[in-house]
Formats: structure tokens, sequence, C-alpha cells
């Protein structure tokens, strides 16, 4: 079997700067570790590997004194400015990790807001990115794709149609970022579409297109909590090649090493170790690991 890899895949700059925040932040704290509001990327491998270094993940239910002079990391998602007001109050020392692309999605929702716009975020409403940016614009709409667009409701305090700003998550795609935009420039007359999609998204979606050409069949790996993976899923079947997710190498099924050509990508969230496993595994048609076997 021959296994290549896409040009353009795994982690991305938004997560590892988070990951190498979260892991100097416990390695400061002196033993006592940190913690992370949320999972601090939506990779549960990756999540395991922080814990083993001190980084504890806490849910918004768990927030109590227990932070009290203790370092929280925000994760690259971003968070509400009542997550970050309350662990203020609390007493907690902020990491801020929040990816720098989101952080512009945030400030440019809360001045839309602030003018009196209405603010529309595309994306998934129960993601933590799309929670985050819409905890900055207080009357902020979600929609998922064209049909949610078609029932936004602009209609100002006076009854009057109010300016619309659109704000994608920054991991949706290109197609269904323009769908959106499209139904909402038939509705209204003042629309502006912020450029607020990571070009890593397309990049990897772009480089899995070129690899699909290339291969018999294709694996994915990544957490299946992740946004873009499942979207690297998703479009990998599209092309009608056999496809699988996978989140380690033991999740390979017996299927996929049946084939001559095998195609590897990755999530933004997989860190290189798991992807060098699946690899491995598939090169060596799934037998055991044996001491001195390289992958070339």
């Amino acid at each position: 079997m021959t296994v290549k890899r896409a040009a353009v895949m795994g982690r991305c700059m938004g997560v590892k700067r988070a990951a190498d925040l979260a892991l100097a932040a416990a390695a400061e704290s002196g033993g006592r570790g940190v913690f992370t509001l949320g999972p601090l990327i939506h990779n549960p491998q990756a999540v395991a590997e922080l814990e083993a270094a001190g980084v504890s993940a806490l849910s918004e239910g768990e927030l109590d004194g227990r932070v009290a002079g203790r370092t929280v990391v925000l994760r690259a998602h971003g968070v509400p400015p009542s997550s970050r007001e309350r662990l203020l109050a609390l007493g907690a020392r902020i990491v801020d990790a929040t990816c720098p692309r989101v952080l512009t999605s945030q400030r440019r929702a809360a001045g839309y807001a602030a003018r009196g716009w209405k603010v529309v975020i595309a994306g998934d409403a129960g993601h933590g990115e799309v929670v985050g940016i819409a905890g900055y614009a207080l009357s902020a709409v979600v929609v998922g794709g064209p049909g949610e667009a078609r029932a936004v409701d602009a209609s100002g305090p006076g009854g009057e149609i109010l300016p619309i700003a659109l704000i994608a998550q920054t991991t949706i795609k290109k197609e269904e970022y323009e769908a959106i935009r499209a139904v909402l420039a038939e509705r209204f007359p003042v629309l502006e579409v912020v450029d607020s999609i990571c070009p890593c998204t397309e990049d990897r979606l772009g480089a899995l297109a070129v690899l699909a050409a290339e291969v018999d069949a294709l694996v994915i790996v990544g957490g299946r909590n992740s946004a873009n993976t499942a979207r690297l899923l998703a479009t990998a079947k599209a092309f009608g090649k056999p496809a699988w997710l996978v989140e380690t190498a033991a999740e390979l099924p017996p299927e996929a090493f049946g084939f001559d050509k095998v195609g590897l990508s990755a999530g933004a969230s997989t860190p290189e170790r798991l992807i060098a496993e699946v690899e491995e595994s598939l090169c060596r048609g799934g037998l055991p690991r044996r001491a001195g076997f390289g992958v070339l």
C-alpha cells in the first residue's frame, strides 16, 4: 500500500498557540496545574495529553472558588464576555488562548452591535466559537444554512429594517457561507459580509480535493467533536471515494487496508503524533508494530 498525505493537514496556528500557552502556564504553576474553560481544543486525545501535563478542563457549571488565584486558560474557540467577567470575579488569572482570527470576529460583532446593526452569525449554534461571538452582540442571530437565513427578522424597535452584518464561524465551508449571504442579500437592502473564514480551512479542503484525485480511498484523522474535521470527512465522501474518520490508528476499519493508494488528511486540532501512528498502521497493513520499523 502507498499512503499519501494531503499537502495541508493537521494542527493550525490557533490550535498550536493554545496548546503551547496552556503547557507553558502549567509549567509555571509550580505543580498546581491550570484549568481551561471547556476543552481547550476539539480532540479527545490531545485533551488527555494536556491533562497528563497538568491542564484540566472545567465546565461553566464547575466555576467556583477553586479557581481563585489559579490560572484559567481561555480555549482557542473563545468565550463570551460574561464568562471572562465571572472568572475575574472569582479571582482567577486569565491566559487568553483565543485564536486571533476568532478575537477579530468577536471585536467585529461588538462593533456592529454598538452601531445598532443586526449581527447574523453563520455557523453551528452550539459551537463554542459561535457562542463566544454571539456573546459580544446580544441580539445576534445564528443561522446554520440558507433556510434559517430566510427566517431572520431584522426589525428595529420602531419597525424599521436594520442593516445586517454577516460573520462566519471560522471553520464554515465557503460555499455554505456564500449560500447564506445570497439569501440575506435578496432580503435586506444593507448587508456587510465579514471575511472571517480561516484560510486554513479552505487550504485543507483544497489540498483534500487534490489528494482525492490521486488515491483510491481517504482516511481523515481527528476528533469527532471537531467541526472542521467533520467537514473534511463530508468533503471526502462527496468525492465518491471510500472515506473514514478515525481518532486513533486502532479505529482503522479492516477495509481501509484493501486499497493500493490511500490518502491521509487531518483536522486542525489533530496532533502530529496521531497522524503518524495512523500512517504507520496503514503502511504496515494493520500488523503489530515491530522494533525498528519505519515509515518512508
